[in-house]
């Protein structure tokens, strides 16, 4: 299990048997090599060796939906990760994830009830 952190040092999801799992253990993407798909498989970005979900400013064109696998199961999450190591800043054209597109990230259960 390989914990990932946003770019500020936040523990923010965690990495398991080529799936992507928020700290809370819901599923929210899968991995083709270091290439991370949402679960509806579209391209979110890679996993960069520091540990973070980065991708190009630019969306890349050449990133087709993919078929998702079936869902796994959920993984017993530690309760806590070690501190995450001093991150460098990023290039412009390099973004991460976790902070720029927060609401990609996130699962919402098919059975929460509706708002009114």
């Amino acid at each position: 299990m390989v914990p990932i952190y946003r770019t500020d040092g936040e523990w923010v999801a965690v990495y398991s048997q080529g799936n992507l799992f928020n700290v809370d253990g819901e599923w929210i993407g899968f991995a083709v090599g270091r290439e991370i798909y949402d679960t509806g498989g579209l391209y979110l970005g890679f996993l960069s060796d520091d540990k973070r979900l980065l991708r190009k400013r630019t969306r890349p064109v050449d990133k087709l939906r993919l078929e998702p696998p079936p869902r796994p199961e959920r993984p017993k999450i530690p309760a806590n990760m070690p501190l995450a190591p001093l991150l460098p800043s990023l290039p412009h054209q390099i973004i991460d994830m976790f902070e720029e597109f927060p609401e990609r990230l996130v699962y919402v259960s098919e059975t929460r009830p509706d708002m009114e």
